[in-house]
């Protein structure tokens, strides 16, 4: 039997998404259980896509009301042991990060070392599900497959004239003025697993699928 596990991350919905797009539960359809990867931003969220199959959920940096969800999680889906983390680390590396991708308007990518930083957490993971970065990854390190299926929601020049209407304090007004020229945009996106003794040598293929 191959199980097909949906893999979401950083809807922040209702925080910068009004709502789900109509993608996520069209690409889920079918799947056994969905992983969200952090960033879920409130509990209705996860109620939505608990309609489509059960949810096992981390929580994010931005999700300071969501105090229940655990900041990891693990599960075992067809004998493979699957750890479920957002991947925010510490402000003395988020910050600078974050400033290297504004300022270059998208063109410079963050969090390069997010994937090996977190094999060397999870030492023993078959499988490290993740999120945070808002970009899609697939990577095996040291026998472990790193997957992020990218973000739900992204920054565009449409998402900041959104959330400027909603009227951000200074700080992020200012950030928001950057964010509406980025030369580079990152497409929303899901990711399924299909986990199984007939899913490839290892038994398991990730796939990455644009909303």
């Amino acid at each position: 039997m191959t199980t097909r596990v949906g893999v979401v991350a950083d809807t922040h919905c209702p925080e910068f998404l009004e709502q789900l797009p109509d993608g996520v539960f069209e690409t889920l359809k079918g799947v056994h259980v969905i992983l969200h990867a952090g960033d879920v931003n409130a509990a209705s969220t996860l109620d939505q896509l608990a309609r489509i199959a059960p949810v096992e959920a981390v929580r994010g940096d931005h999700d300071g009301e969501l105090l229940s969800l655990p900041l990891v999680r693990e599960v075992t889906v067809e004998g493979k042991r699957i750890v479920i983390v957002h991947g925010n680390r510490s402000r003395w590396i988020e910050e600078p990060q974050t400033l290297i991708w504004t300022l270059s308007l998208g063109l410079l990518r963050p969090h390069r070392d997010l994937p090996r930083s977190l094999r060397r957490r999870f030492p023993d993971a078959d499988v490290i599900v993740f999120g945070h970065t808002h970009h899609s990854h697939i990577e095996t390190i040291d026998g472990g497959l790193l997957f992020n299926p990218g973000g739900v929601h992204q920054w565009n020049n449409e998402a900041a004239e959104r959330r400027l209407a909603q009227k951000p304090g200074w700080f992020e007004w200012c950030w928001l003025q950057v964010v509406r020229h980025l030369r580079r945009v990152a497409k929303p996106s899901v990711g399924i697993l299909e986990i199984g003794p007939q899913s490839g040598l290892d038994g398991i293929v990730p796939m990455i699928i644009g909303l």
